[in-house]
């Protein structure tokens, strides 16, 4: 494995820089260099401190695919990994045409399911996981969420506790409403899956500040119904790769409940990867086709707290 180049494609991962320097990490740990580009509709984008940018098309452009294989052949790129919502149906669609290319994620099909809420909840009810209420909104409880239907990052969430509100809501058919649970604690767990089908980590860790839908404050936490359910999940629905799933707990009753699930990495990994969890080390092992170690003893109670940084760009 000494001096093997690897050359990983990131899809949309302008803010990863701290993925990035994870993964060339990974790569120095088990004799690699790693190489890192990433596809981006902007060249000027902080990835650019640690990766090649080149710029792309975006997710729903009928070409986004041809185009992304093409990069992949010109770059000899050897895995490929999504990092927002949209990147996920494109990267599974890439597997066809780029066989000798690692590409840790689930199949299109259920890539593309959790990527429609209103699909994902029925999903969800059929495999008998527990997640909020859902309505139709004629038979909604107030108070209601309403969730854009292919919607991240938390981007045009709406609380109603008023019916005549929720019913003058536009649009209505791209939107899921669900019960609201304002008496809560919010979960995410990092969970990687070999393409064996073997769970390898999971960890669970409370999201204690959210900015713009992206986690600023998070602790890592052991909770063994979260890690069942987090199984159970996986088994449903044979997720492969990295996923993140994120929960709520009500905490009037008691009930964990199942939110979202996002089979990729999430912006807040990197404290799951700090705490012990080997996922970067997994995905380029994965790769080289070296047998994985299930990790259970990465460190509770590690807490990862953003802040910000700036990329400057100078016009030549």
């Amino acid at each position: 494995m000494s001096n093997k180049k690897l050359t990983v494609l990131m899809l949309g991962g302008a803010r990863r820089v701290s993925m990035a320097e994870l993964l060339k990490r990974s790569g120095e740990r088990i004799g690699a260099d790693v190489n890192i580009i990433s596809y981006e509709l902007l060249e000027q984008v902080p990835i650019a401190l640690a990766a090649k940018v080149i710029v792309g098309l975006r997710w729903s452009d009928p070409k986004v695919v041809d185009d992304i294989c093409r990069v992949a052949r010109e770059n000899e790129v050897n895995i490929i990994l999504p990092f927002v919502d949209g990147a996920i149906e494109v990267a599974s669609k890439c597997r066809e045409s780029l066989p000798d290319v690692f590409i840790p994620v689930s199949d299109y099909e259920i890539s593309k399911a959790m990527f429609d809420k209103v699909e994902a909840a029925k999903l969800f009810k059929e495999a008998g996981i527990p997640i909020p209420k859902t309505y139709s909104v004629l038979n909604a409880d107030i108070p209601a969420i309403a969730k854009p239907r292919h919607g991240s990052a938390s981007r045009g969430i709406k609380v109603f506790y008023n019916m005549d509100e929720l019913m003058h809501l536009e649009n209505l058919r791209d939107y899921i409403v669900q019960e609201y649970i304002e008496n809560r604690d919010e979960y995410t767990v990092d969970c990687y899956v070999s393409q064996k089908g073997e769970i390898m980590t999971v960890v669970p860790r409370c999201r204690l500040e959210v900015m713009g839908g992206e986690v600023t404050r998070t602790i890592t936490c052991h909770n063994t119904t979260l890690e069942k359910m987090s199984c159970d999940v996986i088994n449903a629905f044979k997720l492969r790769g990295p996923v993140t799933l994120q929960f709520i707990h009500d905490l009037d009753s008691d009930r964990y409940l199942l939110m979202e699930v996002n089979p990729r990495l999430g912006g807040g990994v990197v404290c799951s990867i700090y705490a012990g969890a080997p996922i970067t080390d997994y995905i380029l092992e994965e790769s080289l086709g070296v047998p994985l170690q299930k990790c259970t003893d990465w460190a509770y109670n590690t807490l990862m707290a953003r802040y910000q940084k700036e990329a400057i760009f100078y016009e030549s």
